[in-house]
């Protein structure tokens, strides 16, 4: 990733995170009281469209910040970054989900960007960054207690292709119980993630795309499964799962998917596919060996995912641009 592309990301995450309207608040009235702006709702995280949009416009500015600490836009960034990231602000977002019917907001797709906004704040040794990191710490702890008590709960996994796949939450959850050293929340996605998945085999991939999707369920359960597995007992089992990798099979996984309208909220979504897609393959091809015959054909299309998305994330149409840029930005610095 270049700091060229690391300038045009902000600028998009910078105008998204700022802009109130236009906003779908995923927000169940309890009363008369309750009809508020989203600024009102929810002070840190109300642009971008939607909360999570806004957390993860907001994790990528972090997460930019870290790896080009030079970057021009920088003080931009420290002082929307400042203005949103109060103590009070995130103590408003943590006292939101403990108001009645809000169990279920942002399960487990806003909640996983959340940690993931914490866990790029956590270790990092910036004045700016630890107060924001201290000023997170009750929203994070109030969604691990909630990954806590609903993941014992939560009988199957959700294999969708949009927000509430079970495998993502699963994924990033881990990242921040490794990154912060949760012990309990890693063992306990470690334990669902097998009783989900591991007796998997032969996945309906050749059904993938669907019109909407922005994540692949197949590949992100086999990403998340290289997390909690170890390394023998992974490729063993992928092979069981994704059986026709080597061959390039199904066809219709490793080929990006087709995006035929970008100004379509939903149709965008494939562009999200394409990037997450990439990503997915990338940390796959990661657990495998280096001439396993998997891995080339793996990181190939990756890159021609990666390859029909990145052009589009500035395609100058809010549909796209007040989210796609996160989805860039993980795909090009993830290690």
């Amino acid at each position: 990733m270049t700091q060229q592309q690391a300038s045009a990301f902000v600028k998009l995450a910078i105008k998204g995170i700022q802009q109130e309207y236009p906003n779908k608040p995923g927000h169940v009235l309890n009363g008369a009281a309750d009809a508020k702006t989203p600024r009102e709702l929810h002070p840190a995280f109300y642009g971008s469209f939607d909360w999570h949009s806004s957390v993860h416009g907001h994790w990528m500015l972090v997460r930019l910040l870290r790896r080009f600490p030079d970057l021009p836009e920088r003080m931009a960034i420290r002082a929307a970054l400042g203005k949103h990231l109060t103590a009070k602000n995130l103590k408003a977002e943590a006292d939101y989900f403990d108001q009645p019917n809000r169990k279920s907001f942002e399960r487990t797709y806003g909640w996983a960007w959340a940690l993931k906004l914490a866990e790029e704040l956590h270790g990092w040794d910036d004045v700016d960054a630890k107060k924001w990191s201290q000023n997170m710490k009750p929203l994070a702890d109030i969604l691990v207690a909630r990954y806590l008590v609903f993941l014992p709960k939560q009988t199957y996994p959700i294999r969708t292709g949009v927000h509430p796949n079970t495998a993502f939450g699963l994924a990033f959850a881990w990242d921040y119980a490794k990154a912060v050293q949760h012990t309990r929340l890693r063992e306990l996605i470690e334990r669902r993630s097998r009783a989900y998945y591991a007796k998997d085999y032969d996945a309906p991939a050749r059904w993938e795309p669907d019109g909407n999707d922005f994540f692949s369920p197949s590949l992100m359960e086999a990403d998340l499964m290289r997390r909690v597995l170890p390394v023998a007992e992974y490729r063993a089992w992928l092979k069981r799962y994704l059986p026709g990798i080597a061959k390039g099979e199904p066809e219709t996984l490793f080929k990006p998917a087709t995006v035929s309208d970008r100004t379509d909220p939903q149709i965008v979504h494939l562009d999200g596919l394409n990037l997450s897609r990439a990503w997915c393959m990338n940390g796959i091809a990661s657990a495998l060996a280096k001439d396993d015959p998997r891995k080339k054909g793996l990181r190939a299309s990756a890159a021609r995912h990666a390859a029909a998305a990145l052009k589009h994330v500035a395609s100058g149409d809010y549909a796209g641009e007040h989210w796609l840029a996160s989805f860039a930005v993980y795909l090009l610095t993830s290690e």
